[in-house]
């Protein structure tokens, strides 16, 4: 069973499961906005993650941002994501040193 990360879908796939067309697919690797893996020779392959990055896209795109304001809101979702982790990690070692005292 393919994991969310595992890239397994066609450009073609994944532009219909988001609801896009190819050539903007390829607008948004070319501006960094997804990075899809690539076979040996060159097919590019998009995982699940892939096509939730699209989807955002997507959203982003009707609430009116350009691609440099998308790419900015992508950085910072990235950034608070994993500053929630951190932060709930460092919680999780407070709390189990809170419990040994």
């Amino acid at each position: 069973m393919a994991t969310r990360d595992e890239a397994v879908f066609a450009i073609s796939v994944a532009a219909r499961m988001a609801s896009m067309e190819i050539q903007n697919l390829r607008v948004y690797e070319r501006r960094g906005l997804v990075d899809p893996d690539r076979t040996a020779g060159g097919t590019r392959l998009y995982s699940e993650a892939d096509v939730a990055r699209l989807l955002r896209i997507g959203e982003l795109l009707a609430d009116g941002l350009n691609l440099a304001g998308i790419a900015r809101v992508l950085d910072l979702e990235r950034t608070v994501a994993r500053l929630k982790a951190e932060n709930a990690r460092l919680r999780g070692n407070w709390d189990a040193s809170q419990d040994m005292a």
